[in-house]
C-alpha cells in the first residue's frame, strides 16, 4: 500500500471524476495504444481494472481527508500497462496537490 499526503481535502466523488476525465486519455498517450481502463466508483474506494486483460482490480483508492490510499495488485506490479497506470495517477495526484504539494507518507 502507498500512501499519499495532497495537503488539501478531496473526496472519493471529486478523485472519481477527475479520473474519468483523465485517467484514460493520458494512458493511451503514454502507451501511444487504444486501451481504456474501467474507473468504477465503489461505496467507499475506487477501482481501476480492465478485466478483458485481468483479473481482478489493478488499483484501489480510498480517499481520507487529504490522503489517498493506494493498493496495487500484486499479480500485476511489473506490468507495463500498470507501470504506466501509476505514472498517470501519480501525475493526476500533483496536479491535485497543485502547488501545497504532495508527501508520499508510507509505501510498502
Amino acid at each position: 500500500m502507498k500512501i499519499i499526503d495532497i495537503h488539501s481535502k478531496i473526496t472519493t466523488d471529486d478523485l472519481f471524476i477527475l479520473l474519468q476525465q483523465k485517467l484514460n486519455q493520458q494512458f493511451q498517450q503514454q502507451r501511444k495504444i487504444n486501451l481504456s481502463f474501467n474507473i468504477e466508483h465503489r461505496r467507499s474506494y475506487i477501482e481501476i481494472n480492465q478485466p478483458n486483460l485481468y483479473e481482478g482490480f489493478l488499483f484501489r483508492i480510498e480517499v481520507s481527508d487529504t490522503k489517498l490510499f493506494i493498493t496495487r495488485a500484486a499479480d500485476y506490479i511489473d506490468d507495463v500497462n500498470a507501470l504506466t497506470i501509476e505514472s498517470v495517477l501519480n501525475g493526476l495526484f500533483e496536479e491535485l496537490a497543485g502547488d501545497r504539494g504532495m508527501n508520499l507518507v508510507l509505501e510498502g
